[in-house]
């Protein structure tokens, strides 16, 4: 038994956490090869890249979900996309706490570091409300969903549970996969604005973050208390304590603005496009699912295909900012994307660092900014240059619409992800894991941590305008 042992110090928590995919998805290409999973002959490269878009929680596929897979292989896909959605990481130390009695304090710096905990005896707390909200929202999400649904079009009940069930998991864990043949462009769903609205609210909730979540109930529990305080008549503390974190209200904000500005843009630049055929509040809806979906959903009610070229852009960059931190979603994120902006007005008031509602940002964050802004281009433009390559006939807009969805795991596509080559297919698969993993932790799990030096070195200036 001393040969099976391994030195738990010679793997880092990033390298655990990306290892963690990469076996995922290989046990979820050879679950997708089984007979009882399949209708029709699938390749080994396309059950490698419907695996890598379900872990990834991306959405793009190769072959028709509905018809290509059976009732086991959907069930196979489902469960990928789950545990995709929550990450590895989370469910292994939970599980590693729950069925062991209690976790290594190693491992609690490991979870503490991919959680973002701000304290080590929080970390199994957050996990257990994560996969509790978890199933109390996908739960909720499903039965409304089921209760959307027109029983004429999917007339047994056992169907109609697995429907709910599978789009309320991949909607909250932003995959954008769909058990219909045409996903939500089916013409009997397309005007079902109710079934629309719950998957809104599904995705958006997904991908807010859990921190994010959580932190927002507890402030919502303090306002509460406040206000019953104040019915009650009792002695008030006028004490207001910093319940909502700067990166709540930050990425809150931002999530918020994104949305609004999108929907305006596209309801009135659509309006007699691709909405032409919905009517009243319908054209509202559907500007707004249409809004909503780049930001790592995946989920279209809308060929994008017609789309102005003008609203093809501004859906490229909602796909490259993506969801929040910790979340299910992907892209280079908000809270990235907004200091973005502050850095921008910082620089032009002539100071020297960023400050948020009365609170400095560290200058670590910044730097980690700024990285997975660099690395997530260079990662899209690599991609598109290769796909170029094997697929020269293709439209440029195409493998570039292509490449930013697969790098965010948003899943949108203008109709090439079929018509891919081999080799072009490989690119994505590869673009989709670096995209969920980031481009920067494969490289913090490469590079060997320097230790803490006591010694700096000169500051220089170098020309930058």
């Amino acid at each position: 038994m001393k040969y099976l042992q391994f030195n738990r110090s010679s793997i880092s928590p990033t390298q655990l956490f990306i290892l963690s995919f990469m076996l995922l998805i290989l046990l979820g290409t050879i679950l997708l090869q089984l007979p009882i999973s399949l209708n029709k002959d699938l390749s080994i490269v396309d059950a490698l890249f419907t695996s890598t878009s379900a872990v990834c929680v991306t959405g793009l596929v190769v072959v028709n979900t509905n018809t290509h897979f059976t009732l086991f292989g959907q069930t196979v896909i489902m469960i990928l996309i789950q545990a995709g959605g929550l990450g590895i990481l989370t469910f292994s130390s939970y599980f590693s706490y729950f069925f062991k009695g209690g976790s290594s304090y190693e491992h609690q710096l490991a979870t503490k570091d991919y959680m973002n905990a701000e304290k080590v005896g929080e970390v199994f707390i957050m996990l257990k409300r994560i996969l509790l909200i978890t199933l109390i929202v996908e739960a909720f999400g499903a039965l409304m969903i089921y209760l959307s649904l027109n029983a004429q079009l999917i007339p047994r009940w056992e169907e109609r549970i697995f429907f709910a069930v599978f789009h309320a998991i991949s909607s909250f864990c932003n995959a954008g996969f769909s058990t219909l043949p045409n996903g939500l462009m089916q013409e009997t769903y397309v005007n079902n604005y109710n079934l629309q609205l719950i998957i809104i609210l599904l995705f958006v909730f997904g991908g807010l973050g859990f921190p994010i979540v959580i932190n927002v109930l507890k402030y919502l529990k303090h306002v509460v208390n406040r206000l019953m305080m104040r019915l009650t008549k009792r002695k008030q503390d006028n004490y207001k304590p910093r319940v909502l974190s700067i990166n709540s209200k930050v990425n809150l904000i931002t999530t918020f603005a994104l949305i609004v500005i999108a929907t305006i843009i596209l309801f009135f630049k659509e309006y007699h496009n691709t909405l032409a055929s919905h009517e009243g509040i319908g054209k509202f809806i559907t500007a707004l699912f249409t809004a909503t979906t780049p930001r790592t959903a995946g989920y279209n009610s809308i060929n994008f295909h017609e789309l102005h070229f003008s609203s093809t852009i501004l859906i490229i960059l909602l796909m490259w900012i993506g969801a929040s931190p910790n979340s299910t979603g992907g892209g280079i994120k908000t809270s990235t994307f907004s200091l973005a902006i502050f850095n921008f007005i910082s620089l032009a008031k002539g100071k020297d660092h960023i400050e948020v509602f009365k609170r400095e940002i560290s200058e670590r964050t910044i730097r980690r900014a700024f990285a997975a802004m660099t690395l997530s281009l260079l990662v899209i433009g690599l991609g598109v240059f290769l796909i170029t390559t094997f697929d020269p006939k293709m439209s440029l807009l195409d493998i570039a619409f292509e490449c930013f969805s697969a790098y965010s795991t948003v899943g949108l596509t203008l109709g090439i992800t079929e018509n891919l080559s081999t080799g072009s297919k490989l690119v994505i698969i590869i673009i989709m894991f670096i995209g969920r993993v980031t481009m920067l932790s494969i490289l913090v799990s490469l590079f060997k941590k320097i230790k803490f030096t006591n010694y700096r070195y000169p500051t220089e200036e170098m020309t930058i305008i």
